[in-house]
């Protein structure tokens, strides 16, 4: 049983176990003596690691709920998502068909993309996502299972289902604090490219009992991300609660978290001078980072932690590559 499971008993919240929890915290002494690293890297055990598996607990046992074989999600064409969407469907029975736009290319994204290929996902590519948009309603209807279209989910896998991932994240984040492992944070940072993330923490940050802030780091451009909008998903994550049973009394504005734009670059997927200084600074800590959304999260708690007044906890959200995927 999950830590958010355990906190509201009498809901129905299915849920199947993908990683084994709890992800690791420790400090990062060269970036500061209260520099905190919780590493989400280590969360899956499948081909594919990372906070999007923590959404697929919730997700895949919901759409064995709904009926649905097919899981249908978008993304950029070096999407992590619609990757682990893949391979931890396929092992769960049901097939992901992913609607993907064009991103700059580099290396790490051509490595995506030969993943994809391999992981038995269908994809189609589009040059926009006005033109993913137009092509969407003819792709619920071609991959149908009968009469039954696909299972629908936003970019990131960031619906409300979705965000319970990181609801029960920041509760496992509260238990170790509790526990020691680590001072309370005043901030935790994470990259924003869908808003789940950022969504549940602060949720659960305020369902249990931290005071800590989030501070999410946009690094997609794609469609609207700001404090009102993440709020709004946390609140219909409180919403899907009431539905499934849990006495909840909790109401988030965009005034509860703090969300900065400054680190995106150019465009989505683009790399930034301090996105590649993070990374080099990352390896010395034996990280593992990637350009899009980790390498800017981290540049962004670098500047954090030089003028905070406590503890900054970031959180390491990429999974490398595990085994053959």
């Amino acid at each position: 049983m999950t830590l958010l499971q355990e906190h509201f008993p009498d809901a129905d919240l299915p849920h199947v176990t993908l990683g084994a929890r709890p992800t690791p915290v420790r400090p990062l002494p060269s970036w500061g003596d209260e520099v905190w690293l919780k590493d989400e890297s280590a969360f899956g055990d499948g081909g594919w690691g990372g906070n999007k598996v923590r959404k697929l607990e919730w997700i895949l046992p919901e759409a064995r709920r709904r009926g649905s074989r097919t899981l249908f999600t978008v993304g950029g064409i070096g999407t992590h998502w619609g990757l682990a969407a893949a391979l931890y469907g396929a092992e769960h029975g049901v097939r992901t068909v992913l609607g993907l736009v064009e991103q700059p290319i580099d290396d790490h994204v051509r490595d995506q993309l030969r993943r994809l290929d391999a992981s038995g996902a269908v994809v189609h590519r589009y040059p926009s996502v006005r033109r993913l948009k137009l092509a969407a309603p003819g792709l619920l209807l071609r991959y149908r299972d009968g009469l039954r279209p696909p299972y629908y989910l936003p970019a990131g896998g960031s619906s409300p289902v979705g965000t319970l991932g990181y609801v029960d994240a920041a509760f496992e984040l509260a238990a170790q604090v509790r526990a020691g492992e680590l001072p309370e944070p005043a901030h935790v940072v994470t990259a924003v490219g869908s808003a789940g993330t950022a969504a549940g923490l602060a949720l659960g940050l305020r369902l249990s009992g931290l005071s800590t802030r989030v501070v999410g780091v946009v690094v997609n451009d794609s469609f609207r991300l700001d404090g009102l909008v993440i709020a709004r998903l946390a609140n219909r994550t409180v919403d899907l609660l009431r539905d499934r049973g849990a006495v909840i009394d909790v109401d988030l504005d965009a005034s509860d978290l703090d969300v900065t734009r400054e680190y995106l670059g150019e465009t989505y997927g683009a790399t930034t001078p301090e996105g590649e200084v993070a990374l080099e600074a990352a390896r010395a800590e034996g990280l593992e980072l990637e350009p899009v959304y980790t390498a800017k999260a981290f540049a962004a708690a670098r500047e954090l932690a030089s003028h905070s007044t406590g503890p900054v906890l970031v959180l390491n959200t990429h999974g490398p590559r595990r085994g053959g995927a």
